[in-house]
């Protein structure tokens, strides 16, 4: 059974990655937040009490559940949101309200970005995902645990069930093989 100290050990070590793995899928940062957050408080709720050695395999599917109900919720906030403003109906003639001309985007943020960043950095962003899923399976499973889960090497040997050494080349050959092809189609990081 994992002691107090040992579980909050645990979630300070792992909460940074955890972030950057949420932020990485969901691409908000206050949603990544978010589902980091409830992930830690299923955690400790739920699972306390089992041993030290379970609670990360035990935390990476409760923060993988966590990303896929945030999905869910979106898109049937989506769905909703869509379906009340089309009941809006015909608006009174003295209504001039228009909340785009009232709302100012802080500088720094996603808001305030042109649009041709935005359509450049998600043409990046997705270019660079379907290089990663190119990658053969073992290639993608190290390279994801080590780069966007920022896990050691000791840890992604255990959790892939193989050697460090393996870890170490599956990382190798991806890195390689997505700078090769991001380098092809002009994407220099």
């Amino acid at each position: 059974m994992a002691t107090e100290k040992e579980l909050s050990d645990f979630l300070e070590n792992v909460e940074r990655r955890a972030f950057k793995q949420a932020a990485y899928a969901v691409r908000k940062d206050e949603s990544a937040l978010d589902i980091v957050q409830d992930a830690m408080i299923k955690l400790a709720d739920k699972y306390g009490d089992k041993p030290a050695a379970e609670l990360p395999m035990l935390f990476q599917r409760i923060l993988q559940n966590t990303i896929h109900d945030y999905f869910r919720r979106e898109k049937v906030r989506n769905t909703w949101v869509s379906l009340f403003s089309n009941l809006g109906g015909s608006r009174d003639e003295s209504e001039d309200f228009d909340i785009l001309e009232t709302y100012e985007a802080e500088d720094g943020t996603q808001a305030s970005e042109s649009s041709a960043d935005k359509v450049e950095r998600e043409q990046i962003l997705n270019a660079i995902d379907a290089e990663v899923q190119k990658l053969p399976t073992r290639q993608r499973e190290a390279f994801l645990m080590r780069y966007w889960q920022d896990m050691d090497v000791a840890e992604t040997a255990a959790a892939m069930g193989c050697s460090e050494g393996s870890v170490k080349t599956h990382c190798s050959r991806a890195t390689h093989s997505l700078a090769t092809a991001l380098r092809a189609k002009g994407i220099t990081l």
